[in-house]
């Protein structure tokens, strides 16, 4: 590696410029044919991006607190209770000051973590494989086929760049930030669980290797309290006890079933007319099993493993909200690690033009998917 391109002690504003750059001209693309695309359509883009979907539920959060909740006719109840309250809780902190809707206070929320989030993602794949590649990785993570989902008042982005700033931490062994980062990511969305684990299966490993400090046994303790403390309260709340919340998450059709019910999803569309989005959909598992396997055969350090790991394994095996696994992926970017790595040893241009091409793709069908369906 050369000189200038070996990672620096901490990865500070100027090293980061570039990929937070790339980060931020792939999402004003994707921002830019999303408003030419709702104004053809005659929709709002404002609207798309921070009135919709999940964003209502966490601008009520925001405004009336918990305990709303809508009961569907087959009898199914959906609390608010399943949304974690981090991103409320800023959307709240943002709006007082600022004057601004719930919503819109989320999409400020949204473009600042988005940007911590890519300046995290840089931090990791830099010291892990140099600044060219780093800067690579976090314009692939930006030109994901969801990456539209970056810059909506969703949680993704706030998630993302707290879990690789707990990855980053670990992997400097700074353990009592990473139990801090760690807990508020499970403070943000139930997959907050896979850093946790990331946090302890490094701990486990450096305690193998004789490393002794109560700063790791602070770190290992911190981190399980954003998610403990979220899941006992919403117990406590339902009086459901320990179980809560996967009592709430059940009113919402979700659970952990090891992916039988994604199976049959998909079996259902190969065996009817829409016989190319089954096709589509077992070629996108098969394209994240492939991307987790390289990221093995690369001996990516085991935090990153299990962190992305488990990502990958809540998001494919869950049961409900099948067309909600692309968007419930966004945080596993180690997957973009080694091609980030492999695009780094080609030259500028030809290295640039991937995830330039990436970055239309996806801009287009961020578009068209938002004034279509949407993230349910």
């Amino acid at each position: 590696m050369p000189v200038d391109d070996a990672p620096a002690k901490y990865p500070g504003p100027r090293r980061a410029a570039p990929a937070l750059a790339a980060f931020a001209a792939v999402r004003l693309l994707g921002l830019a044919v999303l408003a030419l695309w709702s104004a053809a359509s005659g929709s709002s883009p404002h609207t798309l991006l921070s009135a919709r979907w999940d964003s209502l539920w966490y601008a009520r959060i925001a405004a009336e607190g918990y305990g709303y909740e809508v009961v569907l006719p087959s009898g199914a109840v959906h609390s608010n209770l399943a949304f974690f309250p981090l991103l409320p809780w800023l959307e709240r902190l943002v709006a007082a000051p600022t004057g601004l809707s719930y919503g819109s206070a989320g999409l400020v929320v949204s473009a600042v973590a988005g940007l911590a989030a890519a300046w995290g993602i840089f931090a990791v794949a830099d010291l892990l494989h140099g600044r060219r590649a780093g800067v690579l990785a976090v314009a692939l993570w930006a030109a994901l086929p969801v990456g539209i989902v970056q810059s909506m008042a969703y949680s993704e982005s706030l998630f993302t760049a707290l879990a690789a700033w707990a990855l980053y931490a670990v992997l400097r062994g700074r353990w009592v930030v990473a139990g801090l980062l760690a807990a508020g990511a499970g403070l943000t969305r139930p997959v907050g669980a896979a850093v946790v684990a990331a946090v302890w299966v490094a701990a486990a490993l450096a305690w193998r290797r004789g490393e002794r400090s109560w700063r790791m046994a602070a770190g290992v303790l911190l981190a399980p309290l954003g998610a403990a403390a979220y899941a006992l309260w919403v117990g406590a709340r339902t009086g459901g006890g320990l179980t809560g919340y996967l009592d709430v998450q059940a009113g919402w059709g979700n659970g952990f079933d090891g992916g039988w019910a994604f199976a049959r999803f998909v079996w259902a569309r190969l065996a009817s007319p829409a016989f190319a989005a089954g096709a589509g959909l077992i070629a996108g598992v098969l394209l994240v099993l492939w991307l987790y396997r390289l990221c093995v055969r690369d001996r990516q350090p085991a935090a990153l493993l299990v962190y992305c790991g488990v990502v990958v394994a809540l998001a494919l095996c869950a049961s409900g909200y099948f067309g909600s696994k692309p968007r419930l992926l966004l945080p596993a970017f180690p997957l973009m690690l080694p091609l980030a790595a492999a695009l780094a040893r080609w030259r500028t241009g030809r290295a640039a033009a991937v995830p330039a091409a990436l970055a239309l793709a996806s801009a287009l069908y961020g578009a068209f998917w938002l004034n279509g369906s949407g993230p349910p």
